[in-house]
């Protein structure tokens, strides 16, 4: 995930289950229900679903920024404003891991070519000054079209230029990973954009080439990456296996007849390993191409090319690879972008001295420099117990087998430094309906089922110390939210299913990296539908076995307008923020993000380090549950219980009951009497006004005590939050 100014991300989100719902019930009244009905809610005490503690559980991010933005966010004042904020616990996010590039923690270090400042580097564990920003370099042996950051790089497959070069990872080779190649082979898949008849590729390999490898199409759906993953196989062309690969500028011609097909696949099986003659093994290993070009020979042998060359990932064919060489130069730095330094976060004093999620990057980095940066953090005494391999490999399309085997070198670097560090991953990218990748001989499509399945084969099973991915279940913003709010506990139930059906641990943490109504900006996201769904998040996470959630958003922002467009253009602008910047960089406005949390971990819950319980709660008209308005029950370690309450709908609500259940019984409240908290449209609004739109009123939620709910009750407004807190019948029984 990135910090959201301007720019590109590439998440997929599907609404299938939505359409299944409303199949079964009339949406008018499965999302609303009647206008100003009387509510009871009803808490079962039987047992207790889940348990937590505060401090262990609520958590939020900070990531990569734009450097021009970096003195702007990181200024006293709004230090100040972001420690408001009720988040006891950070996580660390690598923005680099999502630009293909490699990430130099600390610009004091050593190249491996030193005399060229090239190479492969490595971070110097230790720092003459303090670490206040740090800088990822792109790869120029970069061989995928698209990334998830910015998305200004392109490939080196196609960018018509024959002295660059896309080369594998040498760490994915067999004198790594102790693996034949040809078990886990690299790949090239070219997406022409449509199905074109072909039956020729024109290979220029660089050094080392592939002296076994397979040409394939696949034989499917004609859809973008990843929906056509969903049907389809992999086939090879009749004159596609080459077993004597000699390398060089080969055109061959791979079918007799032409073929039509979108995507192409070039399987690397067996390298030469050969390269230049230089002291480090990992110039020779993997494979290196230099251009590809594909099309058709006709019945003279005279090739036509299909492939667009560019230099820019517009002008040419997308390419997607398997992996990407991290090696380097000094003049590589990307610098309009920039990673906080570690002892600028230990200065904010924003993780309240508990211990911080740190990445370490994979896909685009060396065990080396990451086992540097564990050394430097333990020699600062930076507070650290979780180490987190991987950010989104899924969204950058490698395949679990291949970023296994790189998670077990990089653990193994880890814990040869200290065993007690707790490594896990992979933080995958959002996906509400399941997390897929290419195919495998066995049909298996699922990428965290084969990814367990490779560490139990390798016996390191122990190295997966907790499970983490992000969630940004709506892709748009566009929708009415009323309908997405309501949709979204099927989303996560359905994920949770999935996972557990794919076989990820149980007896492990797991942990949402990364949180948000969208990965995409809009105005949704600064409105009261922001808060709702955020805390819903955490509170139904929890109730499916959970333990930590970090939220997106907590640095000062602005709106931006990122969507195409929507009904009503005021829809576009807006962004994931808790705190918006004012015209001269000033913490100036707290929106619904920030209020929610606060409502959820101060007044929901008690903060703080003691046990809390989780309780099945319902909202109830008689005798139907509204799906419109959802709640939460905590007993709380001072004895009392907080309730929250989500109204959904576009309704107020009367609540008139608070019934607690114990085995048969049912009693009220031991008093009468509720104490409420409650963050409804009277707290806020919100004015459009493009990138300079703000809040009219940005107010606190309210307290107040009802003396007798059933008498008076309390109003529930539309799209509110409300916490009651109460005592429970001191005859009621529960399960401790």
């Amino acid at each position: 995930m990135i910090i959201r100014w301007d720019g590109f991300d590439s998440r997929c989100g599907c609404f299938a289950i939505f359409c299944i719902i409303t199949i079964f019930f009339p949406f008018s009244d499965f999302v609303y229900g009647a206008e100003g009905q009387n509510v009871a809610l009803s808490i079962d005490v039987s047992s207790p679903k889940a348990v937590f503690m505060p401090d262990m559980v609520f958590g939020a991010g900070l990531d990569g920024i734009e450097t021009d933005m970096y003195k702007k966010i990181y200024t006293p004042g709004n230090i100040e404003a972001m420690s408001r904020t009720p988040y006891r616990r950070l996580a660390y996010r690598l923005r680099t891991e999502l630009g293909i590039q490699s990430w130099h923690w600390n610009e004091t270090g050593s190249w491996s070519d030193a005399e060229n400042q090239q190479g492969y580097w490595i971070s110097s564990d230790k720092a003459a000054g303090p670490l206040l920003r740090s800088y990822g370099y792109c790869l120029p042996r970069r061989g995928s079209t698209l990334d998830q950051a910015d998305n200004d790089g392109y490939s080196r497959l196609d960018d018509g230029d024959e002295m660059t070069f896309w080369k594998s990872n040498p760490y994915l080779d067999a004198y790594f990973t102790g693996e034949d190649n040809a078990l886990y082979p690299q790949w090239v898949v070219i997406d022409l954009g449509k199905k074109y008849k072909i039956n020729a590729l024109h290979i220029v390999w660089g050094e080392p080439y592939a002296t076994r490898y397979q040409v394939e199409y696949w034989d499917g759906e004609d859809e973008d990456y990843p929906n056509y993953l969903e049907q389809g196989v992999w086939r090879t062309f009749s004159g596609g296996d080459v077993r004597d690969g000699k390398g060089g500028d080969v055109l061959m011609r791979i079918s007799d007849s032409q073929v039509s097909a979108r995507y192409v696949r070039i399987l690397l099986r067996e390298s030469s390993e050969s390269g230049p003659s230089t002291k480090d093994i990992r110039d020779r290993l993997g494979f290196a191409i230099r251009e590809l070009y594909m099309g058709y020979l006709d019945e003279k042998d005279s090739f036509k090319d299909i492939i667009r060359h560019g230099s820019t990932n517009t002008s040419q064919t997308i390419m997607f690879v398997s992996s990407t060489d991290p090696w380097h130069r000094a003049v590589d730095r990307k610098t309009d972008t920039v990673q906080p330094g570690f002892d600028l976060i230990t200065r904010t004093g924003l993780g309240r001295g508990n211990p911080v999620m740190i990445p370490v990057a994979i896909l685009y980095d060396t065990p080396e420099n990451m086992a540097a940066l564990v050394r430097f953090l333990q020699s600062r005494g930076f507070p650290v117990n979780q180490i987190e391999l991987g950010e989104e490999p899924d969204g950058q399309v490698a395949v679990p087998e291949h970023f296994a085997a790189l998670y077990l070198q990089f653990a193994a670097a880890i814990h040869a430094i200290d065993p007690k560090l707790i490594t896990g991953g992979p933080s995958l990218q959002s996906e509400v309906d399941g997390w897929k990748t290419f195919v495998d001989p066995q049909g298996e499509r699922s990428w965290m089922k084969r990814f367990v399945a490779y560490l139990k084969n390798h016996k390191r099973l122990g190295d997966f110390g907790f499970f983490s991915f992000e969630w940004f279940p709506f892709d748009s913003l566009c929708d009415p939210p009323e309908e997405q709010l309501v949709m979204h506990p099927f989303l996560m139930q359905k994920a949770f299913a999935g996972l557990d059906q794919d076989g990820v641990p149980r007896n492990i943490p797991w942990i949402i990296s990364e949180y948000g109504y969208s990965s995409f900006a809009g105005r949704v996201e600064v409105e009261l539908p922001a808060a709702l769904l955020n805390v819903e998040i955490v509170a139904q996470f929890l109730m499916l076995g959970g333990q930590t959630a970090y939220c997106y958003g907590l640095e000062p922002n602005v709106p931006i307008r990122e969507l195409e467009d929507c009904p009503s253009e005021d829809r576009l602008w807006g962004n994931m923020m808790m705190i918006q910047m004012g015209p001269q960089g000033e913490a100036k406005w707290f929106l619904p993000a920030y209020y929610g949390a606060k409502l959820m971990i101060e007044e929901w819950a008690k903060p703080g380090n003691e046990l809390h319980q989780l309780f099945k709660a319902q909202v109830r008209a008689g005798d139907i549950t509204s799906d419109g308005l959802t709640a939460y029950a905590v007993r709380r370690p001072d004895s009392r219980w907080g309730v929250m309450i989500l109204n959904k709908s576009r309704y107020s609500h009367q609540l008139k009951e608070v019934l607690f259940k114990g085995g048969n019984t049912h009693q009220y409240p031991s008093d009468k009497q509720v104490e409420v908290i409650q963050y409804s449209p009277k707290q806020y609004d919100w004015y459009a006004d493009g990138a300079d739109g703000h809040p009219t009123r940005s107010d606190p939620p309210v307290n107040f005590r009802v003396e007798d709910i059933r008498a008076t009750g309390v109003v529930l407004p539309p799209l509110s939050l409300t916490v009651v807190r109460c005592n429970v019948p001191e005859n009621i029984s529960f399960s401790p």
